[in-house]
């Protein structure tokens, strides 16, 4: 059975849902007017920074944040409810200052950030007043795999030195972008999980070379942007290193377990609105003699839909209840269930739209095929399928084996 969502995180839901409705949905043509409008990609639509000032004003800002000294408290299921409305507009979660990778380093900055760090990067993040990266995948290195990371971050005196050749680092394009934070090896010689650190850099940093950037399917996504980034001979003082040395591993998965059911509710709210359109579009078109939304296979497609929406819905809420109530570690095979089914389902919901809508599917006369690319990438990011996959077996075969013991070393009543 779903729990009910508080009071406090009802109302916010409530909030979130008008807003969307009264200033989100409708400027979403506005800002691709304005960015086409521009002198160039790289530049920040005017209406973003408007509709920003507007949420924040309404409270509907940092929703993201369970401690309630930076943000409104609310567990992972209740924030999971606010992020599948977002997810419904690739424009609204820059809106709320809810958009990754910046809220996944807002999370570092708040649980393993020294006063000073938080002084300097967390607060400007937290007004929205700046954009960040994090650095972590590797153009020849399989980062499915962190442990293959070989950027190096290397200890020289009072100050460490950066070394590496980073990709898929979003949010570089941004001119608003700051400061990364960057994943590299400081000790190649000790146990493999103590390898790798984690660290701050400046983003005008002498060295730090943004080389290209990178589509997806096309798409620039512009003013964010993905980009190939360069770490070369990078100097920063010795206290921009991250909890410490050797801490780099454990930042990481206390930084992607949350980011993870995100990612997952906004697929979610993506296809509760690729679903809506297909049954708009199929009211309101006529083949062969009788309108498209009395056909069977219309139907058919519909009843699907729903189905796998509900079904995917139902995992990531469970696997959000049980990081509330039993802690990320503990929620990893549920997260990983999760991550494996919502980008599954949404791509499913979306294609079926884009073949009802054909034409204007593929265009961007649509939302659809730009949420289609978007939704196709989150089976790589935070870990692609197969590993997700790997991770659940090992962990179901774990419990199993271990209870068959259990139960084999009852004693005979």
């Amino acid at each position: 059975m779903l729990k009910e969502l508080s009071p406090k995180a009802q109302k916010i839901k409530d909030q979130l849902t008008q807003f969307m409705d009264e200033h989100v949905y409708k400027n979403e043509a506005v800002y691709e007017q304005q960015l086409n409008d521009a002198e160039h990609r790289w530049v920040v639509p005017p209406i973003i920074e408007e509709l920003k000032a507007k949420a924040k004003a309404e409270g509907l800002w940092n929703l993201f944040i369970d401690n309630e000294e930076y943000g409104p408290g609310l567990t992972n299921y209740e924030y999971a409810h606010l992020c599948e409305i977002m997810g419904r507009s690739l424009i609204a979660p820059e809106v709320f200052n809810c958009n990754a990778p910046d809220t996944g380093n807002m999370e570092v900055f708040m649980k393993y950030g020294t006063e000073e760090q938080k002084e300097k990067w967390l607060k400007p993040l937290l007004e929205g007043e700046i954009r960040s990266v994090f650095s972590m995948t590797e153009i020849e290195a399989a980062s499915s795999d962190a442990t293959n990371i070989q950027a190096s971050i290397t200890r020289d005196g009072d100050e460490y030195v950066i070394n590496g050749k980073k990709w898929w680092s979003s949010g570089a394009m941004d001119p608003r972008c700051k400061v990364a934070i960057v994943m590299g090896k400081s000790d190649p010689e000790a146990e493999t999980y103590r390898q790798q650190s984690m660290i701050i850099v400046p983003f005008d940093a002498r060295g730090v070379e943004v080389k290209r950037y990178l589509p997806v399917f096309g798409y620039d996504h512009a003013p964010h942007g993905h980009a190939e980034v360069h770490y070369n001979n990078v100097r920063v003082p010795a206290s921009n290193i991250l909890l410490g040395e050797g801490r780099g591993f454990e930042i990481a998965q206390g930084r992607l377990g949350p980011g993870r059911i995100h990612h997952c509710m906004r697929a979610i709210g993506a296809a509760e609105r690729a679903l809506e359109l297909m049954i708009e579009r199929a009211d309101g078109r006529e083949t062969f003699g009788s309108r498209n939304i009395d056909k069977a296979v219309i139907r058919e497609q519909i009843a699907e839909s729903r189905i796998e929406i509900d079904s995917a819905r139902l995992l990531t809420l469970s696997a959000a209840h049980k990081m509330d109530t039993e802690g990320n570690k503990a929620a990893r095979k549920e997260i990983s269930m999760t991550k494996i089914a919502a980008p599954r389902m949404c791509l499913n919901v979306i294609d079926r739209a884009i073949q009802l809508f054909g034409g204007a599917g593929v265009s961007d006369d649509t939302v659809l095929a730009a949420h289609w690319a978007n939704a196709r990438t989150l089976r790589i990011v935070d870990g692609p399928d197969q590993v997700h996959l790997r991770d659940i077996a090992k962990l179901e075969i774990r419990e199993q084996l271990n209870e068959r013991t259990s139960k084999e070393k009852e004693p005979v009543r």
